[in-house]
């Protein structure tokens, strides 16, 4: 199975958006505004969960799918700290075969990223391109954007005001990114401390 750079470097991607205070833009229609250039800051106490906990919430790929095997990790740099999970799924072979990764990330020692990420997600825009919209799942907030092109969407969920939920899809329609939530058991990641 094929995985580009971006979905294998996702733990350590979130981790410098963390400790580096890292904002990015990006250019296309359908994608999420930027969080902002926010200073990584730890709550004194709050302490991220063991990336082990985090694993079993990833799914098993459906009957025609393949996956690789789950990833994770729990990271410190100084006050920072960052536990993350990732999976990627793909149906059939190629480049052009439909794709889909998952990641969970635990930010329960930087309430300052949570707050801005959910700032930024005040954003809605429809286009010819695909769309950028504000969700509410199970009364948590989220963001969902979705391109035409490729037809590449992605879901965000803030879970428990602390784990950020990422599913990412390609190759596939934009209701497939709720076909696969329903395959996390939100409740039992809310549940974990």
């Amino acid at each position: 199975m094929k995985t580009n750079l971006l979905r294998r470097s996702t733990p350590a991607f979130f981790f410098a958006l963390l400790v580096g205070g890292f904002g990015f833009a990006l250019s296309s229609t359908a994608q999420p505004p930027p969080p902002g250039n926010e200073v990584a800051a730890s709550l004194a106490g709050a302490t991220v969960v063991d990336y082990k906990k985090l694993l079993p919430l990833l799914p098993e790929p459906p009957s025609d799918w393949k996956a690789e095997e789950a990833e994770g990790a729990t990271e410190e740099m100084g006050d920072a700290q960052l536990s993350s999970v990732h999976r990627d799924f793909q149906k059939g072979e190629g480049d052009a075969a439909p794709t889909t990764s998952i990641s969970i990330l635990d930010s329960a020692a930087n309430p300052e990223y949570v707050e801005s990420t959910q700032a930024a997600w005040a954003f809605t825009e429809t286009t010819s391109d695909g769309y950028t919209k504000p969700v509410t799942v199970e009364g948590m907030p989220g963001f969902e954007t979705f391109e035409n092109e490729g037809k590449h969407g992605t879901l965000w969920l803030l879970v428990a005001k602390r784990y950020f939920l990422q599913i990412e899809t390609t190759g596939q329609d934009a209701s497939e990114l709720q076909t696969w939530l329903k395959k996390i058991d939100l409740k039992k990641l809310a549940e974990i401390k």
